[in-house]
C-alpha cells in the first residue's frame, strides 16, 4: 500500500452526509436472520460505519458486537447509536490480531477480509469457527480474482481470494448457500466498476471447528 494513501471509505467515514457503502443492510443478512434469535450473540468483522449492525439493533437484537480497524468508522457508528439510542458494542480492532473472548451464534463479514493478507484472513476464519456455537452460522463475503480489482481498490486489496477458496475453509460445516458472482459497484468520487465476489453462508453442525 502506498504511504499516505487514503481510501474512499476513510474519507466517507469522516462525513456525516456521505455513505461509503450502501445505507441498507446486506441482503443475505436479512435473508438468514431468521436462523438466530433476538438474544443471539452476533459479531461483525469489519463493520465500517455500521449499516448491518444498526439494522440488527433496530430490530431488537441485544447482543451485537462489531469492530473495524477504522477509528473514524467506529466513531461514526457510535454517534449513530447515541442518536437513535441503540445498544451496539462497537470497538476498534485489527482482524489480524483479534482474539475471541466469547462464542457467537453468528459471525459475519462483508467486503473486508481481502484487505489483509490471505494467511491472515484464513487464520481469522479458523478462529471464528472455533468460537462459534454449534448451530451458529457464518456469513462471509470476499472479493476474488475472477476480474481485476479496480484501481482505487487494488492498493488495499492485498488478500484477494481465488474463486471458491473460502468455501474450502467450511468443508466441515453445512453449506447453506454459496455464490460466485460479479457485480457493478459505485462509491463516492469513484467511477462505476466491477467486483468479483464469493459469498458463503455456513452452519456449524458439530463441536470443535
Amino acid at each position: 500500500m502506498e504511504k499516505g494513501l487514503m481510501s474512499f471509505w476513510e474519507e466517507a467515514y469522516q462525513s456525516e452526509d456521505a455513505a461509503a457503502f450502501s445505507v441498507e443492510p446486506n441482503a443475505t443478512l436479512k435473508e438468514f436472520e431468521g436462523m438466530f434469535s433476538r438474544q443471539s450473540r452476533i459479531l461483525e468483522i469489519g463493520c465500517g460505519e455500521g449499516q448491518n449492525v444498526l439494522y440488527l439493533a433496530r430490530q431488537g437484537y441485544c447482543n451485537v458486537d462489531a469492530f473495524d480497524l477504522s477509528e473514524h468508522g467506529i466513531a461514526k457508528l457510535k454517534r449513530r447509536c447515541e442518536k437513535e439510542n441503540l445498544q451496539i458494542n462497537a470497538f476498534v480492532a485489527d482482524l489480524t490480531a483479534y482474539e475471541f473472548e466469547k462464542n457467537y451464534d453468528c459471525v459475519m463479514s462483508f467486503g473486508t477480509l481481502h484487505f489483509v493478507p490471505k494467511t491472515e484472513w484464513r487464520a481469522m476464519i479458523e478462529r471464528a469457527k472455533a468460537h462459534t456455537n454449534v448451530g451458529g452460522i457464518h456469513i462471509m463475503q470476499i472479493f476474488t480474482d475472477t476480474v481485476p480489482a479496480p484501481a482505487h481498490i487494488a492498493p488495499f486489496a492485498v488478500g484477494i481470494a481465488k474463486d471458491g477458496e473460502i468455501r474450502e475453509l467450511y468443508h466441515d460445516w453445512e453449506i447453506l448457500q454459496f455464490k460466485s458472482y460479479t457485480f457493478e459497484d459505485e462509491h463516492p468520487g469513484e467511477p462505476k466498476h466491477l467486483h468479483a465476489s464469493n459469498k458463503i453462508v455456513a452452519r456449524k453442525v458439530q463441536a470443535g471447528r
